[in-house]
């Protein structure tokens, strides 16, 4: 792929590293997301009321488009792929209203209706994008700042869960393993060199699952039951259908995903040193508008990035796109031979969840780093960053809070991200320092 004029070729971000080093990385991003891109698929196939069967292959269509989507983030195709090491699949955003539009069409046809919609959303994204872009110059530090960190603190909570595999607490082994899990990447992050300090995730995943075997912790059936060859035929669980209540439902969907995928942009321009520029912006939203139509095709859904590998970028520091583009290519193969997935399932939910401490806190530490930019000298600042994280926290800590409000404002509310990007910005345009510097101007030329 050619490099962009504003984007040198001798950017740590389009170094190729050796094949060895793209394979590990590669199985290291999947790692840290496969939970998440097969969690979506799982919670929607169970309410459409798919056989066992039929959700095997809904999963791996998820995990192909995941692919087939990172490829086109980035590597490239014309004016689609932000050309950085972003890692993309199904968004959660999206679960909530396929649900109620499953609910509204139980009768038969669901999936065709919720690929209708996705279709359209996804063209609507591909339109929307360069208008989307220009909004880059309303996120100084103080904005990019508060987001980054949000995104940080948002995701620890998943973390929680996989420690509990998603129970009501904690039990010892799930602590022990979690536990062991952390320490070994501490470890290996500290005393290892090199390339081998950067797989210190990968290495620290391996750990904690050989300690889980002795312990029965391991679950080998997803394994023996998955076939080794299942790839989804286009349309398999049905032909679009266009609803235009479905279609305005995942329309906004795709709005919270924009906002989303931009904080997700410019936190990623931040930690590989390759500030996120306007083109830049715009083309990654064309990849993922474009990526969710395509994936309609497959059976997948709507795309986006995935923070999780953002922090794993950050931890690493391997930050060139073709470790990712690798990434890229294991989902696909995953994708099409579904037995290779069994393999990464094996690692369980308390495991990955003493990685993903590491992994969410230093996306978290990145927004710190970012906001020690922002000048704190004006009060007004510290509140607009108090402020913005206090109400993106709002739905971590109460995920009901909303649950009163219209569907269509949840949708944005109940994503603490949107929000607490929502609230920064509109602080920042009525107190932040472009306000007060103006308003310090007009004082000076008052007085002379």
């Amino acid at each position: 792929m050619s490099e962009r004029p504003d984007h040198p070729s001798n950017h740590p971000v389009d170094a190729r590293p050796p094949l060895p080093q793209l394979v590990l990385g590669g199985i290291q991003h999947v790692a840290a997301m496969y939970a998440g891109v097969v969690a979506p698929p799982l919670v929607i196939g169970a309410a459409v009321g798919l056989s066992p069967g039929q959700l095997s292959l809904l999963i791996s269509a998820s995990l192909f488009t995941a692919g087939l989507a990172t490829l086109l983030q980035t590597l490239g195709l014309w004016r689609f792929g932000a050309r950085l090491p972003l890692v993309n699949g199904v968004t959660f955003a999206s679960v909530a209203p396929i649900l109620a539009i499953a609910e509204q069409h139980k009768s038969g046809g669901a999936l065709g209706v919720v690929y209708g919609a996705t279709l359209v959303g996804g063209l609507f994204v591909v339109l929307a994008a360069p208008f989307f872009s220009k909004l880059t110059r309303f996120f100084p530090p103080v904005v990019t700042g508060t987001v980054i960190t949000l995104i940080g603190v948002s995701l620890l909570p998943v973390a929680v869960q996989w420690i509990s595999a998603q129970r009501p607490s904690a039990r010892p082994s799930g602590l022990l393993l979690a536990g062991v899990t952390l320490l070994a990447v501490l470890v290996f992050t500290r005393f290892l060199s090199g390339f081998w300090s950067r797989i210190a995730l990968l290495l620290g995943l391996v750990a904690g699952t050989l300690v889980a075997w002795p312990l029965g912790e391991v679950d080998t059936s997803t394994l023996k039951q998955a076939p080794v060859f299942g790839i989804v035929t286009p349309f398999h669980f049905g032909a679009p259908v266009f609803d235009v209540a479905a279609i305005v439902s995942m329309a906004i969907v795709m709005l919270v995903v924009m906002a989303e995928s931009t904080a997700d942009l410019l936190a990623l321009g931040e930690i590989v040193g390759r500030p996120t520029t306007g083109r830049t912006l715009a083309d990654g939203l064309r990849a993922d508008g474009l990526a969710t139509a395509v994936s309609t095709v497959f059976g997948g859904f709507a795309c986006t990035a995935f923070a999780q590998n953002i922090g794993l970028v950050s931890l690493t520091r391997m930050v060139s796109r073709y470790v990712v583009a690798a990434s890229g290519v294991v989902l696909v193969v995953l994708g099409v031979l579904p037995v290779t997935g069994g393999v990464i399932a094996l690692v369980p939910q308390p495991v990955l969840g003493g990685a993903g401490l590491v992994l969410f806190g230093s996306v978290a530490v990145s927004g710190v780093r970012t906001l020690a930019k922002a000048s704190f000298e004006h009060p007004a600042n510290v509140a607009i960053v108090a402020a913005s994280l206090g109400i993106g926290l709002i739905p971590i800590a109460l995920p009901d809070f909303y649950s009163g409000f219209p569907a269509a404002l949840q949708v944005v509310l109940n994503s603490g991200i949107s929000a607490g990007c929502l609230t920064a910005v509109v602080l920042n345009l009525a107190f932040g320092e472009r306000l007060i510097e103006r308003s310090s101007a007009k004082e000076l030329s008052s007085v002379s």
